[in-house]
Parts: C-alpha cells; sequence; structure tokens
C-alpha cells in the first residue's frame, strides 16, 4: 500500500484532479485540489506526484499533431458557425455522510448530526454561489430519506433547481443541484 505524507502532491487515477494531502488516515485520504476543494479518496485511487516528473502522453509526437490540427479545424468550424462552444460547467460534488465531516458521532443525537449535515450542505451552496460554481452533487445516502427531505427543502430555500443525480455515477443517493447565475441569495 502506498505511503502519502501531507503535503504531498497527488494525481487522482481516472480523473484529472490533482491537489495536496490534507489529511492521512487509513482508508481515506483528504486532499485539497488545484481548484480549491476538499475531496475525499481511497489510498488506492491516488498517485504520487514526483517534483521532477512531467505528464506523460498515451499519444506519439505523430498522434498529438495529428490530434492537434483536428483540434484547430473544428475550432475554424465552432467560428465559423459563431456558435460559442458548449463547454461542460465545473461540478463540485459533497459527501455528506457523517464519517466523512466528522471523525466519531460519539454522544450526538440524530438531530445534531442532521444539523451538521444540512449546515454543510449550506455552506457549500454559498461557497459555490460566491466562486460562480453552478453544479453542486450531494451525496447522501440512501438510508430512511430524512436527509434528503430535509436537503429538497434547503434547495427550495435557495431557489435552485434540483433532480436526482447520475444514477450510473452515484447510485440512488445523490442530488445534483443547478444554481441560477442571476440568483440573489
Amino acid at each position: 500500500m502506498k505511503e502519502f505524507k501531507i503535503g504531498d502532491r497527488v494525481a487522482v487515477l481516472d480523473d484529472t484532479l490533482k491537489g495536496l494531502v490534507a489529511n492521512v488516515l487509513p482508508n481515506t485520504i483528504t486532499i485539497i485540489t488545484d481548484d480549491g476543494f476538499n475531496m475525499h479518496f481511497n489510498p488506492k485511487e491516488l498517485v504520487l506526484i514526483a517534483q521532477e516528473q512531467k505528464e506523460l502522453s498515451k499519444y506519439s509526437d505523430i498522434q498529438l499533431n495529428q490530434l492537434l490540427n483536428e483540434k484547430k479545424v473544428l475550432l475554424k468550424k465552432q467560428a465559423n458557425n459563431k456558435k460559442a462552444p458548449t463547454a461542460k460547467l465545473p461540478m463540485m460534488e459533497v459527501d455528506l455522510h457523517i464519517h466523512h465531516l466528522i471523525p466519531s458521532t460519539r454522544g450526538m443525537s440524530n438531530y445534531e448530526i442532521l444539523s451538521l449535515q444540512l449546515d454543510e450542505a449550506e455552506r457549500k451552496i454559498q461557497f459555490a454561489k460566491s466562486k460562480k460554481i453552478q453544479r453542486i452533487v450531494f451525496i447522501h445516502g440512501v438510508g430512511e430519506g430524512v436527509l434528503q427531505q430535509e436537503l429538497n427543502h434547503l434547495f427550495e430555500k435557495y431557489q435552485v433547481a434540483y433532480y436526482a443525480a447520475s444514477y450510473q455515477k452515484y447510485g440512488m443517493g445523490a442530488t445534483e443541484i443547478y444554481i441560477y447565475q442571476n440568483s440573489k441569495e
């Protein structure tokens, strides 16, 4: 198993995320991404980036040149159509499972746990609004549905669109919200 230390520069396997290790637990590594988000990963999902290491490409120089030329042609076509390319909006993921928020729930009532989860969700919505992030996926789990119902009330308070997140990626226990740019909250 890989040994990570706080301050190590890491990349996430099967994703484009990179960041610095902020916390190390036996089965969870917390990183601060280059975009400033705290995210939790299993150590098997991370790879250490050495200082002198450069990005390795799966393409040869000839293939890269061909891809770049194809991209230039595509950009010219888009410019001629006078339509802005549709970029995928950045998305923030927030895992509201209580064990991701605090180390122990010992002595806490269900109400206190729920309140802490809702406070975290509200903080993330306010952060996203301040940073102009329009999409957030809240991972809440299935359970009895109490947290999901309370989240729905919170989303209505903030007047954001909300709907079930990708079943393929998150299963049934996640809700995605869309924050409108001109919202006043």
